[in-house]
C-alpha cells in the first residue's frame, strides 16, 4: 500500500508533523515560570508542562496543515504534502492534542489551570490559521511562550513572572521573524535584528538576576547558562548576518529553537532554582541530536 492510501498515519509520521523533539523546549518555560513565582517542583508544575507540550503539537500541526499548498511547493517532503497524514487526520491530531492539553491543565491546577491555558490555546489556533502571515505573527508567538512561563508562575505568581515572561517573549519574536525566510534567504537586516534581540534578551537576563537578589551561586549559574545561550544563538545569527541564504537562515533558526533551553535554564537560576535549571540546560544535548533526525523548523 502506497503512503497515499493508508487510512491512518504511522506514529514515526505523526511525529515528523508534530516536531516531536522540539517538544523538550517547553518545559522550561514552566520551570522558569515557578521559578519566578516563587513555587517549588511538584506535580501540579509537571502537570502544566505536560499541557503545555500538548498545546506546543497541537500548534505544530496546525501549522503544516495550514501550510500545506505552500508546502506542496517548497517541502514536499513534509507529512502532509508527502501524503503520509491527511489533512483531516492532522486537523484531528491538533483537535486531540489541544483537549488533551486543556485536560492537563484542569488535571495539575483545577479550573483555574484553565485561565492560562483557554488564552494559550487560543492564540496557537489564531497564530497558525489567521495571524501567521500577518505582521502580528512573531508578537502572537511571543505570546504564546509567555503565557507557558505565566502558566508555570500559577495563580498568585505571574507578576513576579512577567520579567522572565518578557524575555521568553523577546527571544521567539526573534526567532519567528528570522523564521520567515527559511525557503527564500533574507535581507542582512533580519538576522542582524535577531542577533541585536538576542543580546538583548542576555542583557535582560542579568538585570532579572539583580532583581531577584540572586545568591553568588545562582548568579554564577545564571551567567554560564546565559554565555551557553548568547554562544549559541549569537554564532549561528551572525553566520546569517555575514551570508543570509536559507541553509544559514535554517541554521540560525534552529539554533534559536534550541537556544531557548540555556535562556530558560538561565532565567531559572536567576530566580535561585539552580536544581530546576539543571536537567534543563543538560537536555540541550538531546534536543540538538533529536533535531538532527526530526527537524524542529
Amino acid at each position: 500500500m502506497s503512503p497515499r492510501q493508508q487510512p491512518l498515519p504511522r506514529l514515526p509520521d505523526i511525529a515528523r508533523l508534530v516536531r516531536a523533539p522540539a517538544a523538550l523546549t517547553v518545559p522550561g518555560d514552566v520551570l522558569a515560570g515557578a521559578a519566578a513565582g516563587g513555587r517549588p517542583l511538584t506535580a501540579a508544575t509537571l502537570g502544566t508542562a505536560a499541557s503545555s507540550v500538548c498545546l506546543y503539537w497541537a500548534g505544530m500541526a496546525l501549522n503544516d496543515l495550514a501550510d500545506r499548498e505552500v508546502d506542496a511547493v517548497e517541502r514536499p517532503e513534509r507529512p502532509i504534502p508527502s501524503g503520509l497524514v491527511s489533512p483531516a487526520a492532522a486537523l484531528a491530531i491538533a483537535s486531540g492534542l489541544t483537549l488533551a492539553g486543556l485536560a492537563l491543565a484542569v488535571a495539575a491546577r483545577g479550573r483555574r489551570g484553565l485561565v492560562v491555558a483557554v488564552p494559550l490555546a487560543g492564540v496557537v489556533w489564531g497564530y497558525d490559521l489567521a495571524l501567521k502571515q500577518t505582521a502580528a505573527g512573531p508578537a502572537a508567538m511571543a505570546v504564546a511562550r509567555a503565557l507557558d512561563v505565566l502558566a508555570g508562575a500559577g495563580p498568585g505568581g505571574t507578576g513576579r513572572a512577567l520579567a522572565a515572561a518578557a524575555v521568553v517573549g523577546l527571544h521567539t519574536a526573534s526567532v519567528t521573524g528570522l523564521s520567515r525566510y527559511e525557503v527564500s534567504g533574507a535581507p542582512r537586516s533580519v538576522p542582524g535584528a535577531a542577533l541585536v534581540m538576542s543580546a538583548m534578551a542576555t542583557t535582560a537576563t542579568a538585570a532579572v538576576a539583580g532583581r531577584h537578589g540572586s545568591r553568588r551561586r545562582d548568579r554564577a549559574a545564571c551567567a554560564l547558562f546565559s554565555a551557553v545561550y548568547a554562544g549559541s544563538c549569537g554564532r549561528a545569527q551572525w553566520t546569517a548576518v555575514r551570508s543570509p541564504s536559507a541553509p544559514q537562515v535554517r541554521r540560525a533558526v534552529a539554533a534559536g529553537i534550541h537556544g531557548l533551553m540555556p535562556l530558560q535554564a538561565a532565567l531559572t537560576a536567576a530566580a535561585g532554582s539552580v536544581p530546576a535549571a539543571l536537567p534543563i540546560a543538560a537536555a540541550l544535548p538531546l534536543a540538538r541530536w533529536l533535531g538532527r533526525k526530526v527537524s524542529p523548523t
